[in-house]
């Protein structure tokens, strides 16, 4: 996997993760823990859209659409987990 991929994985990661965190509502999860959330959320959001059969259509927007998507159900699944909302310190 050349450097480009991992760098567009990590943009997308963080696009989706900081779109849902303000959806969704709260603080977010910093830098890293944006895009690992996106990241997670992109291969949760795929397996979301294959098991129902939606396409949300091709390039760079729609990979966006899919992981905002699965981060938000994966924020949701945290926070089922740990109870309640994440606040500021």
């Amino acid at each position: 996997m050349s450097g480009s991929y991992i760098l567009w994985w990590c943009i997308v990661g963080l696009i989706a993760g900081v779109l849902a965190s303000l959806v969704v509502g709260g603080i977010g999860y910093g830098i890293l823990g944006d895009i690992v959330v996106g990241i997670v959320g992109a291969f949760i959001g795929g397996w979301l859209f294959s098991a129902l059969g939606v396409s949300a259509g091709g390039g760079i927007a729609g990979t966006i659409i899919v992981a905002f998507i699965g981060a938000i159900v994966l924020i949701f699944i945290i926070r089922l987990i740990r109870g309640g909302t994440r606040r500021a310190p």
